[in-house]
């Protein structure tokens, strides 16, 4: 009976283990699935987060020209070499391009996105100025200012990567007629630097005020000789990452467009006597590439126990752009500009039109050598044509003159001095009219009236 019972007691078990399974078991091998899973991306963040290391500019030259590399290139083949790797990087670092990732582990980082948008706004403005530093016209450049200047998040047809792809392409067929005499080359004369180097000005002031921005309480930017007015709104926490390392994006890529400019205009930076601060503001730009030895971008204050990192690439770039803006002004002044001998033609019309003006001054600047002396032939005309033609005016046409001097006084630079005395050079004429009128008295005054007659004359 007992042996009975214990049979049917197994049957039941047995069957209610089948109708009733246990899938507790299951759950353990997922979730060290999703241990494992978590674990690589991870190690892939970490590894993909990693800043490239900086290139030499003349082996990028070696290897984008390939074969044609032991034959001499024209003007502009560093630069645009340097470009070109610079768009390669974005695309063969570890990870790829990850700024328009949708799945993780890209999709989690924000550090290198950030640092992949400050490379590609560089690496736009560069493909804006190449078409004003190249002599002739090239439809390549075009094209590549148009495949850069896309959303930089796209992953739809066409992606970002795709139209970078086309960019080098691009860069490609324009560095190939760098390589054959007389197709393409940059200006001799350094045509362009300046505007690029004004654009490259903007960007690390607008970059230093973000950078700024981060700090809590305004009042410890007075230290920095910082306009806390002209300041951003105050950058949200979880963002002071994403500034930082877009400006060290920024930063690595002009590392690189630098030196390429300086290979390609050595001789014109050398003639302006700007070799020396062009090398300054690379390294100040190199400091800002040091090591961030502490896993996260620290926001601290004062003297405390955490530092503020985004204060101190804020001053490197401070210092960047006031040697940018420089390196700017200089090389304005010592580039000729387009217009001056149009603006020495209009100088020397108008010293024509009016024999007694003084010569005008020589000015430092070329740039303005052209305007000042036209601005200033201008001023001295309009009060002489109006004195010669409105001398016999009185009561309400003397009003009227007064009026129209006092108006061109306000617009015209150094003009208010002259207006002023051109109206007390009005009686001069009278002395003419009475010499017309009364020709006897000429007669008889004999010798007295020359001074009569110059105004004649």
């Amino acid at each position: 009976m007992a042996l009975t019972q214990k049979g049917a007691a197994r049957r039941r078990k047995r069957t209610e283990e089948l109708e009733r399974p246990a899938y507790g078991w299951i759950y353990k091998p997922l979730l060290t699935l999703l241990v494992i899973y978590l674990a690589v991306c991870v190690g892939l963040g970490i590894w993909w987060s990693r800043t490239p290391v900086l290139f030499d500019v003349e082996q990028a030259v070696i290897d984008q020209r390939g074969t044609a590399a032991q034959a001499p290139a024209s003007r502009g083949a560093v630069t645009t070499a340097s470009l070109m790797t610079l768009v390669e990087t974005l695309l063969e670092k570890p990870g790829g391009y990850l700024r328009n990732d949708i799945a993780p582990p890209g999709v989690w980082l924000d550090n290198m996105p950030a640092w992949e948008l400050g490379v590609l706004t560089q690496a736009r403005r560069l493909s804006v100025a190449l078409p004003a530093m190249e002599q002739a016209a090239m439809p390549a450049l075009e094209d590549v200012q148009q495949r850069l200047a896309g959303d930089s998040g796209d992953w739809l047809y066409p992606s970002t990567e795709r139209r970078l792809n086309q960019a080098l392409e691009s860069l490609d067929g324009y560095l190939q007629a760098l390589d054959r005499d007389g197709e393409a080359a940059f200006g001799a004369r350094g045509q362009g630097l300046a505007a690029w180097l004004e654009t490259v000005t903007r960007s690390l002031d607008d970059l230093g005020l973000r950078l700024s921005a981060s700090i809590g309480p305004r009042a410890e930017l007075r230290d920095l000789d910082i306009d806390a007015e002209a300041l951003p709104a105050r950058t949200a926490w979880y963002r002071v990452d994403d500034v930082f390392f877009e400006a060290r994006g920024q930063a690595w890529a002009l590392i690189h467009l630098l030196r390429a400019v300086q290979r390609d205009q050595a001789d014109v930076l050398d003639a302006a006597g700007l070799t020396a601060r062009w090398e300054a503001l690379i390294a100040e730009l190199e400091l800002s590439q040091r090591r961030l030895w502490s896993p996260l971008v620290l926001n601290g204050s004062g003297f405390g126990i955490f530092a503020n990192h985004s204060l101190v690439l804020a001053n490197h770039m401070i210092r960047a752009r006031d040697l940018s803006w420089a390196l700017s002004e200089q090389l304005a002044a010592a580039t000729p500009a387009t217009g001056d001998e149009a603006g020495a033609d209009v100088a020397s019309e108008a010293a024509e039109a009016s024999p007694t003006a003084a010569p005008a001054p020589a000015m430092p600047a070329p740039e303005s050598e052209g305007a000042v002396p036209a601005e200033t032939q201008t001023a001295e005309q309009a009060p002489a044509a109006s004195a010669d033609s409105e001398a016999p005016a009185t009561g309400a046409d003397a009003s009227a003159v007064d009026a129209e001097a006092s108006s061109g006084a306000a617009t015209v630079g150094d003009a208010p001095a002259r207006g002023e005395a051109e109206p007390e050079e009005a009686p001069e004429a009278s002395p003419s009219e009475d010499a017309v009128d009364s020709d006897e008295a000429t007669a008889e005054a004999g010798d007295d009236s020359e001074s009569g007659a110059k105004p004649q004359e």
